[in-house]
């Protein structure tokens, strides 16, 4: 059961995308995130599929906050992780619950930031945070769009500390990406701007 937060956020959720070194990535923020966290935080990680359920498990390991694989109609708790499950794109509904479908790939992938981002732009608008990791392709670049013309905040792997710059740098040059940050830098930022409204 979860614990009314005396914290008061200035966002509500933050939504993280990664894929090649996103492991690590997630791992580095996570890691450094306060038990107390009081939003609610959800990933989209493109990862082979033999090894995409054991991401939860791994992560647990490495974070003090409860990780786990998203589930079909939950609701949306602060200060836990939800994980898209393999092979489906996550979204948030207005309700605040989760949805996952196997709707066409996007970008090639399934699960999509896009759809993710998209979703959480729609709910949270102003109140939202994207943050773009290391990882190929452009996944991500249009989600980051919606997020920034509703009003979220958006954050972009620096390229010294991406393992592969390609959706960082797509999500950069929409224009759209409020902060550059190497990747020890993004957990205090979250921290910063959830619990204090700026960096």
């Amino acid at each position: 059961m979860a614990t009314e937060c005396s914290i008061s956020p200035a966002f509500d959720i933050v939504a993280l995308a990664a894929s090649a070194g996103g492991l690590n990535a997630l791992s580095c923020i996570l890691s450094c995130l306060p038990t107390d966290f009081p939003a609610g935080i959800v990933v989209v990680q493109h990862m082979s599929r033999q090894h995409r359920s054991f991401l939860a498990e791994i992560l647990n390991r490495r974070t003090p906050l409860p990780v786990k694989q998203a589930e079909e109609g939950e609701q949306l708790i602060p200060g836990t992780v939800y994980l898209a499950a393999p092979d489906r794109h996550l979204l948030v509904n207005l309700d605040g619950t989760l949805s996952l479908t196997q709707t066409e790939k996007v970008h090639s992938v399934r699960p999509s930031a896009e759809i993710l981002f998209k979703s959480v732009a729609k709910k949270y608008h102003k109140r939202a945070i994207a943050v773009v990791l290391t990882g190929a392709n452009m996944d991500g670049s249009k989600g980051v769009e919606a997020i920034k013309k509703m009003g979220g905040k958006v954050i972009a792997q620096d390229e010294s500390t991406s393992e592969v710059f390609g959706m960082p740098a797509a999500a950069i040059q929409t224009g759209c990406v409020d902060w550059i940050l190497p990747l020890d830098k993004i957990a205090d930022a979250i921290k910063n701007l959830v619990m204090g409204g700026q960096i």
